[in-house]
């Protein structure tokens, strides 16, 4: 916690490092704010869980956009949050949305907010739905989704594993009308995704698409060549 704070005090005394690269003079340089703005990729994971809305992210999660991330959720610089914010809008201004938006984060788990002293996502999404207005579309955010119990931490299980941990996890509010996104983060086999739109639809609304600020590769296999007997 002491280092989050820190870290944040520095960004507001000192030049700035890029969170990218490393480099002085801004949070995200110029080279590293390209990254994070190419158009948005659709991801599908290999194994998509039942009921995975049509989902896009900007980035992959490597590189510049891991390393931001990284630094805005777990060292405590919370002034990414512009840089990640409007990484969101620019992936949502690719994509088509006829009428009014509704952005729902999913939410973190109370230990989390607690730790972090914010909800890094929905940071996020006001800041993305910031931009996506002053572009002059009708967004609004909309913080429906709830954790309904808790969850195991995800690191190391499997996609079905993933499935049966969030289950049941979220619940959520009534939402206001209009097209809903949902946003996220990094999306890795989709599980939470599935399970936050289970729980929108059984508040009685469908999720247009999801979008998130990063996306894990698919992993691809690498061939072995068969080693060469020593006798021949």
């Amino acid at each position: 916690m002491v280092v989050r704070v820190l870290d944040a005090v520095l960004d507001l005394l000192v030049p700035p490092r890029c969170a990218g690269c490393g480099g002085r003079g801004a949070l995200v340089c110029p080279r590293c704010a390209v990254e994070l703005s190419a158009p948005p990729r659709r991801h599908a994971p290999e194994a998509p869980p039942e009921g995975l809305p049509e989902c896009w992210a900007a980035a992959g999660y490597d590189g510049v956009a891991r390393r931001v991330l990284i630094a805005y959720k777990e060292r405590g610089r919370t002034a990414l949050g512009t840089a990640l914010g409007s990484c969101l809008a620019g992936a949502m201004a690719h994509l088509e949305a006829d009428g009014p938006l509704v952005l729902v984060p999913v939410p973190s788990t109370r230990r989390s907010r607690r730790a972090k002293g914010h909800d890094p996502v929905r940071r996020i999404a006001e800041v993305a739905a910031r931009r996506l207005r002053a572009g002059g579309a009708q967004v609004t955010v909309a913080p429906v989704l709830r954790p309904a119990r808790k969850v195991a931490d995800q690191s190391g299980l499997t996609s079905a594993q993933r499935a049966v941990n969030l289950a049941g996890a979220f619940t959520s509010k009534a939402v206001p009308r209009g097209r809903v996104v949902l946003v996220d983060d990094v999306v890795t086999t989709g599980a939470t995704l599935a399970e936050a739109a289970r729980a929108l639809r059984a508040a009685g609304a469908e999720t247009a698409y999801a979008v998130t600020v990063a996306a894990t590769r698919k992993r691809v296999p690498v061939m072995r060549h068969a080693r060469r007997s020593q006798n021949r």
